[in-house]
């Protein structure tokens, strides 16, 4: 299985470098931007976060069915998208989008954390909040990514039918195959915090993204939170 993966990433070496590049880039482009906030900015948004956070400890009682729902959700959402448009030549930008934006979440996200909270308390809440889960999410991200890549490739250079009809089944069945990865990863993500009483404190902030986003939506002033807590969320 692993021979074939490697083959698999050596094969399309290309595709996987210029998705890899689109994803680091966002992670610099959200380092930079919560380095660049102003200090009230950052004071605010330090306020707000020990505050959610304490309020999401004092929680007792989880929906641990609530916490995989949403996450699934956006893992189905995610792969969706990723799938339509790739199959359209105007639709590729968008993927790259898609995975630098997930760069930059992830990038604005720890960066945000260990700035607010200090390296002592930040990092280890990055290790349980966000390591665990994209340990698994990322390497799929950026397979599915390429694979949309690849046949946007096959499209443009080979436009015989037959030729074109193949690399989009090829293309289907392994993005399938990606969003049955995410949703295991999702369903681990859940398991590991039932069973870890460590992870149990946090997976909180796993729960009602919805909610939280649009709390911070409301004051245009939480755009940036809003963007932290949703990939915190996610």
């Amino acid at each position: 299985m692993l021979e074939k993966v490697k083959n698999h990433i050596i094969r399309n070496y290309k595709e996987y470098v210029i998705i890899v590049v689109f994803f680091v880039v966002g992670i610099f482009c959200g380092v930079f931007l919560i380095n660049k906030s102003q200090e009230n900015q950052v004071n605010e948004l330090r306020q707000y976060l020990e505050t959610f956070i304490n309020q999401l400890k004092n929680t007792s009682n989880l929906n641990y069915m609530q916490i995989l729902k949403t996450s699934l959700l956006d893992k189905v959402y995610l792969t969706i998208a990723i799938w339509f448009f790739a199959t359209t030549v105007v639709g590729v930008p968008i993927v790259f989008g898609l995975v630098a934006y997930r760069g930059f979440c992830l990038g604005y996200t720890i960066s945000a954390l260990i700035l607010c909270m200090g390296f002592n308390k930040g990092f280890p809440l990055v290790l349980v909040t966000l390591v665990l889960q994209n340990i698994i999410f990322i390497p799929l991200l950026i397979g599915l990514a390429a694979s949309g890549f690849k046949f946007y490739k096959s499209i443009v250079k080979d436009r015989r039918r037959e030729n074109i009809k193949i690399s989009f089944i090829r293309h289907t069945i392994f993005s399938a195959i990606i969003l049955i990865g995410l949703c295991l990863s999702s369903v681990i993500e859940v398991i590991t915090s039932i069973k870890s009483t460590f992870l149990r404190r946090f997976i909180k902030i796993d729960i009602s993204v919805f909610l939280v986003v649009k709390i911070c939506q409301k004051n245009k002033k939480n755009i940036k939170m809003s963007l932290l807590f949703w990939n915190i969320l996610i």
